[in-house]
């Protein structure tokens, strides 16, 4: 290779040390054969020089050339870290947006996002009806002022209720001759379905309402219910809630929806209906069956459970029994029914009976006509295979609470677990 002059940056290859004589032996001084004279080599490049002056500037040279260099690196390793700075910061930010966004989706699904409650919701679907011509301004108006004398009251204006169907089920199955050998019913449930005003989100207080239908008619609760003459309105059950959080039931489920349900469009489970019922000083327990106990995702313990809930009292050989057993409030992820009784079949396997809030009246009614085949009841039988989500819990009422029991209740509450299916 090529070897250059330090001093003027020429190539001079093999003849470096010709050429530094020929060309700059001002420099070097007076070297020659036989020259005693001191000579000072370069630290870096190991030039020799008999001026002590022109090594200093040579090596001078070297330094300034390799501070450059490192300044040069340094500014390069400053720039990529700001830029990996800058990354991490805007990363953080689009993560930060992204949890934002991700939680206001959650507000919205359960219904705590400010957007108003069953009211605004109610008007807004109506003002939606009239403008897709499905509504009269004069209904509109009617139904406006219903609704608001409903709210005022506090009760339900029972627009959505079918009533009488315990009582056609049990004429049905006393003709049924095919395939059912048992069925136990509870006495006296109201169908409730969902509304204009709480479309989407309202399962937990309808089915609430259809437990509620069947205690007021059973005398064992009267106490209880004294100051209850009607069933009241969602508004009026989330002002119930709020009054159970308030006298110390369930803290942290409070917490979850920061003490307020009324004005919101809150989804409400196991845990609120608990607490209100036991507010009430009904008796009655949450029991989580958390995990399948059957093949392909079924739930065979919760079938048997229902069935001893149902017939444990006494035995009957009678083929329909109407119990005094209130329904029970099933739950799952995302949506809740009332469990109002159950089958077994002369093959030995059970069927449960479901009213569901999202069933409408129309449907329901059918339940009602006279010479009916048992074809609408497909509206209400689940069998084994048709509860498969992951876990179901249920709430499910014994009796009554004195205020000593209430109290003790509301205690053990504050660290509620419920108890849970092995």
């Amino acid at each position: 290779g090529l070897t250059e002059c330090p001093f003027c940056g020429e190539a001079a290859g093999r003849e470096l040390e010709a050429h530094l004589w020929a060309r700059h032996g001002h420099l070097l001084g007076d070297l020659g054969p036989g020259n005693d004279e001191q000579l000072y080599e370069c630290p870096m490049c190991s030039l020799t020089c008999t001026n002590i002056q022109i090594l200093e500037e040579h090596v001078d040279l070297h330094l300034e050339e390799n501070s450059f260099l490192e300044d040069g690196n340094m500014r390069d390793l400053e720039l990529a870290q700001q830029l990996q700075t800058e990354e991490d910061k805007q990363q953080k930010s689009e993560e930060e947006k992204q949890e934002r966004e991700e939680f206001k989706k959650l507000q919205r699904q359960y219904g705590l996002d400010n957007s108003g409650g069953y009211k605004q919701q109610f008007l807004k679907n109506m003002e939606r009806e009239v403008d897709r011509g499905r509504m009269q301004p004069f209904d509109y108006h009617k139904r406006k002022a219903d609704m608001m004398e409903s709210l005022a009251f506090g009760v339900d204006d029972g627009k959505t209720k079918t009533s009488g169907i315990i009582e056609a089920l049990c004429k049905y199955y006393q003709n049924e001759n095919k395939d059912v050998r048992h069925v136990w019913l509870s006495a006296g449930v109201d169908h409730f379905h969902s509304s204009l005003g709480d479309r989407g989100w309202g399962c937990g207080y309808r089915n609430f309402q259809m437990l509620l239908s069947s205690l007021l008619q059973n005398s064992l609760y009267n106490d209880c219910l004294r100051d209850i003459t009607a069933i009241p309105s969602i508004p009026k059950i989330q002002s119930m809630i709020e009054d159970a959080w308030r006298e110390g039931f369930d803290p942290h489920g409070a917490s979850h929806f920061n003490n307020r349900l009324r004005g919101s469009k809150a989804w409400i489970g196991a845990c609120e209906i608990y607490s209100l019922l036991t507010s009430l000083r009904i008796k009655c327990q949450i029991i989580d069956f958390h995990k399948p106990t059957g093949p392909t995702g079924t739930h065979p313990r919760l079938f048997e459970w229902v069935l001893h809930y149902y017939s444990a009292d006494k035995e009957s050989g009678a083929k329909v029994v109407c119990t005094s057993k209130p329904p029970i409030y099933l739950q799952h992820e995302g949506h809740s029914r009332t469990v109002v009784g159950i089958e077994e079949k002369k093959n030995k396997t059970l069927c449960l009976l479901l009213f569901d809030p999202g069933c409408p009246s129309q449907e329901m009614q059918k339940l009602l006509e006279r010479n009916s085949d048992g074809t609408s009841l497909k509206l209400l039988r689940k069998y084994l295979g048709s509860l498969k989500e992951k876990q179901y819990q249920i709430v499910a009422v014994d009796g009554v609470l004195s205020l000593e029991e209430k109290a003790a209740c509301c205690h053990a509450s504050q660290v509620l677990t419920s108890e849970k299916i092995p």
